[in-house]
């Protein structure tokens, strides 16, 4: 992290990469922790996180948390993905509370915001199968029952952490208004009607399907104001954008530093390859990338903490373009600078590959987010 980061924030940073050094900082470690690369989520870990105060980074004090802004998140996420610490569930668990601080009762704001606090997963359900940069099309339907209740029917698709999750912030069509017949429900996991089967990838056991089948709900369980989901869903974009982009940054800065390290270390014809010209130069403008993006991701950090009710659009979305893009970049490029170590499972770069190469595609693609930033141009 760069000079702008205030005392505390760099105390911070430095107190979470001695923790990932100390309890995730061999390859043996990590390995162990994740079932070798299929779980990104360990809960021992993830509880541990929280035993020290940090899972709650940004949340509000009156609820468990310490009051931080996104900037302060953000700190948390890079150096969480820089030291390949497995808490996999904690971006959409923050991403989730963030929703429910905003537009929750104050009975859900304590129950959600703590338990996330304390070390809970949440998950947040909107795509489906006919469904994703088209939000408008969701068809998962929430009928309103003569108690006053709900009784929910659909599937959702892609949902991150959701067999990890104890309850989930659930977006379903309440009538035939294409965005204004949206609302948010609070859906704990164990519900009746609620089975969830995972989807495997290359990353290994991060999404699932979510079946919702007759499921039933309380008045109580709607999030904000019934049809108001869109609008909800809009003024969350700068944390889910803000969050997803300074996690991929940290990864990213990972990909690079072992590949620097590789480059000083591996000989061909009798001198280290990364004194070869053609080395060092993609070495200068990998690193150039990762500087413009790390400015990028903190300056809308702090202009979304500076005016916390203001939506920065176009922002958010350039600065969750610029990380994804280069973490994909950055890691095909180590790759092919590490040349078969690097696509062998021993060094690990691999698996920052993989890990990157989704990123463009969740939280909006770089598709979507180029439209939006377009269009904020009047075009």
């Amino acid at each position: 992290m760069g000079s702008r980061l205030t005392p505390e924030q760099s105390d911070f940073a430095a107190a979470v990469r001695d923790f990932a050094k100390r309890e995730c900082g061999t390859r043996e470690q990590r390995e162990a922790l994740t079932e070798g690369g299929r779980e990104p989520h360990n809960a021992k870990i993830y509880g541990m996180l929280a035993d020290l105060g940090w899972l709650g980074v940004c949340l509000p004090e009156e609820y468990g948390g310490a009051g931080g802004g996104l900037a302060d998140a953000c700190v948390f996420l890079e150096e969480c993905a820089y030291g390949l610490i497995p808490a996999g569930g904690f971006v959409t668990t923050v991403i989730t509370a963030k929703a429910y601080e905003r537009f929750g009762t104050e009975e859900q704001r304590r129950e959600v915001l703590g338990a996330a606090a304390r070390g809970t997963v949440l998950s947040i359900a909107m795509s489906e199968p006919s469904a994703g940069s088209d939000v408008g099309a969701l068809r998962a339907r929430a009928e309103r029952l003569p108690d006053g209740g709900w009784l929910v029917n659909g599937q959702k698709t892609w949902i991150s952490n959701a067999h990890i999750a104890r309850s989930m912030l659930l977006v379903a069509r309440t009538s035939d208004d294409k965005h204004g017949g949206l609302t948010m429900f609070h859906v704990p996991m164990d519900t009746p009607g609620v089975e969830t089967r995972g989807i495997e990838t290359m990353g290994g056991r991060e999404v699932n399907d979510v079946f919702l089948t007759d499921v039933r709900l309380p008045a109580g369980a709607v999030v904000g104001e019934v049809g108001q989901g869109w609008r909800q869903l809009m003024a969350g974009l700068n944390y889910e954008r803000l969050f997803l982009a300074a996690n991929m940054l940290g990864l990213a800065r990972r990909a690079f530093d072992d590949a620097v390290a590789y480059l000083g270390e591996r000989e061909q014809f009798g001198r280290p390859i990364g004194s070869f010209q053609a080395l060092r130069h993609r070495v200068a403008d990998l690193a150039t990338e990762l500087e413009c993006a790390r400015l990028l991701v903190r300056e809308v950090a702090l202009d979304c903490d500076a005016e916390p009710d203001r939506l920065f659009p176009r922002e958010a979305s350039m600065a969750k373009l610029k990380a994804t893009e280069t973490a994909k970049r950055v890691t095909l490029e180590c790759m092919q600078m590490m040349g078969g170590y690097g696509y062998a499972t021993e060094y690990g770069m691999e698996r920052h590959l993989r890990a990157a190469v989704v990123s463009t595609v969740y939280g909006g693609t770089s598709e979507i987010q180029r439209d939006i930033i377009g269009k904020s141009y009047g075009l």
